[in-house]
């Protein structure tokens, strides 16, 4: 039996109304496989997904590759010049033909030695001569819409989904004068095997009622109440929030305070404030004057994530001569949030198994998760099974 009812469609309208009457989703929302396969159709296949950055794919012949709710993906520099994102499936047996990065002339499955260019052309088919009717021209990777968006290469499955830009107008604003386009990223962790839904972590993130009480003496430098929540629109792309700083220039670091070169052309303003900010279903941005870390997340079934962390910093940072030791410490402050949230995030989860889960209550501080709830059930109502609608 389902539990794609509309009676389940239905109670999505507790969770989307004003701050202080919402409700949390109902708790199936993040256990059920029967739901994530759900949101695999109807968000991972039809939305924008983040694969990296353009700065790590600067030479023809290089890539990348990653795994994002069971679809493994190549994003390459093609000999043109030209960015693709593309299936890592070959096309013949199913094999993922690539993994990890670097830089090549073509991709070779390991299986059987089909070959495929850097635009996905199929090249080279061994002992295929006898088969009836084959055109290689009709057996090329399946490629997928690319745009490029604040230097971050999004992606997108559906051919005909509207343009990912346009979404982002207000997250623009926010990061006027960082100048992502121009970073510099350096990777950071890549952790697999995260017990929680990815919505957990989505949560979690961009949730401020927690920063002052579940970080304590980590977080003193940017409090819970010191957020302004920005606007929502229906047609948004994205959730964000402005995290005041009690002083200019903190940071995650031990410190609290800056220790990387601050982006060239922040405002004094900026330098007193960062945000965090949700573009789902992927990427999570944590902004402060000195960094932005960003993390690409990646389901692996309903209560199990793989997260990919990196960092933007000011281009000139790297040419400190201490840049390897201050890229550790300021390392090591993002972890120290991390390992705080990922038991957070693990005993949610257990929780939400539990026949006793609830549909909570939220505090205004939690503006950023009922704007999430909106995001999500406007997508959860379009792809709702037997055309069934929410009044």
């Amino acid at each position: 039996m389902t539990i794609l009812t509309d009676e389940l469609l239905a109670s999505f309208g507790d969770s989307i109304g004003p701050i202080n009457e919402a409700r949390l989703l109902p708790p199936v929302l993040y256990t059920s496989p029967e739901f994530y396969e759900f949101e695999r159709r109807a968000i991972f296949q039809r939305e924008w997904l983040c694969v990296g950055r353009v700065d790590q794919l600067a030479e023809p012949g290089d890539f990348r590759c990653i795994t994002i709710a069971g679809e493994p993906l190549v994003a390459a520099r093609d000999n043109d010049g030209e960015l693709r994102v593309m299936s890592a499936v070959c096309r013949h047996r199913g094999m993922v033909l690539a993994e990890g990065s670097g830089n090549c002339r073509r991709f070779t499955c390991p299986y059987h030695h089909w070959s495929y260019g850097l635009d996905g052309r199929l090249l080279g088919t061994p002992a295929m001569d006898r088969a009836v009717g084959f055109d290689p021209a009709e057996h090329g990777l399946v490629e997928l819409k690319v745009e490029i968006w604040q230097g971050f290469v999004m992606a997108n499955f559906d051919p005909d989904a509207a343009p990912f830009g346009p979404t982002m107008a207000k997250i623009d604003v926010m990061l006027e004068n960082y100048g992502l386009e121009t970073t510099t990223t350096l990777e950071g962790k890549t952790i697999p095997g995260l017990a929680w839904n990815w919505k957990v972590m989505m949560e979690n993130f961009n949730d401020p009622y927690h920063a002052s009480r579940l970080h304590g003496a980590l977080q003193t430098f940017a409090p819970s109440h010191m957020n302004d929540f920005l606007d929502w629109d229906d047609d948004d792309g994205a959730v964000g929030r402005v995290q005041h700083f009690v002083d200019i220039d903190s940071s995650f670091n031990p410190t609290q305070r800056c220790i990387l070169p601050v982006f060239a052309n922040l405002t004094e303003d900026q330098r007193r404030r960062g945000g965090f900010v949700l573009i789902p279903p992927t990427l999570a941005l944590a902004i402060v004057p000195d960094e932005v870390a960003y993390f690409i997340i990646s389901p692996d079934g309903p209560g199990h994530i793989t997260i990919h962390i990196g960092y933007c910093f000011e281009s000139s940072a790297l040419k400190d001569p201490l840049f390897e030791y201050l890229f550790e410490a300021a390392e090591a402050g993002v972890n120290n949030f991390n390992v705080q949230d990922i038991y957070a995030d693990e005993m949610t989860q257990k929780g939400l198994n539990s026949h006793l889960a609830p549909r909570g209550r939220y505090s205004w501080q939690e503006e950023t998760l009922v704007q999430f709830n909106r995001w999500l059930v406007k997508r959860y109502r379009q792809s709702w099974p037997n055309g069934a609608t929410a009044r």
